[in-house]
């Protein structure tokens, strides 16, 4: 296994860690490190594909996990967020359903013989998804003593929750309906047979 397979693996365990931390009542400074967690897992999501990339390790398997732990993390934090009412249940719903409807789609394609790897437009989507639930996660953090100085900063109404909060929520939102009717629309002829 190559070095984007292990920090596509090692998304997914940090993704388990992360939900821990924001799950398990009073474990110290839990916001500052879910934050950190978060966004060391989202960078291997960066890191392995350019690694990937640039030194010609792409697989068949980074092709397929990469997207799944993609989706595992980003809807571990919506969920999560949604959790602490950030957002409403049936905007995590959609996001989710948005990649279940990819995730089958690649599972039709696989049957088939054919690996679907991530189009352009479902790329600029994980970054707003990232974007917005890094953004949350400092609002959250912003609540540890360590990181109390950002609380002014979040005060300020542009960079407010219902501002540039929402502003980071509802792109992410729109990015990921548009993205993945665009996959589907792409790849309609897997689904020809309908």
């Amino acid at each position: 296994m190559n070095l984007p397979n292990h920090l596509t693996i090692a998304r997914l365990v940090l993704t388990f860690v992360f939900v821990a931390v924001m799950s398990i009542d009073g474990i110290p400074h839990a916001g500052t490190a879910a934050l950190v967690i978060f966004a060391v897992a989202a960078y291997t999501d960066f890191l392995d594909g350019h690694i990937a990339r640039k030194h010609n390790l792409v697989t068949n398997f980074g092709k397929l996990m990469d997207p799944l732990a993609d989706k595992v993390l980003m809807g571990a934090g919506f969920v999560i967020l949604c959790e602490q009412g950030f957002f409403p249940a049936w905007m995590v719903v959609l996001i989710l359903a948005r990649e279940f409807l990819v995730t089958g789609l690649r599972l039709v394609a696989s049957a088939e013989g054919v690996v679907l790897a991530a189009e352009g437009l479902g790329k600029y989507k994980t970054g707003a998804q990232i974007a917005a639930i890094i953004y949350f996660l400092v609002v959250v953090a912003s609540q540890d003593p360590g990181m109390a100085w950002i609380g002014p900063l979040l005060d300020v109404p542009v960079l407010s929750p219902a501002v540039l909060g929402q502003l980071f929520i509802w792109s992410s939102l729109v990015l990921t309906v548009v993205s993945g009717l665009s996959y589907l629309w792409n790849n309609r002829r897997l689904l020809a047979d309908c």
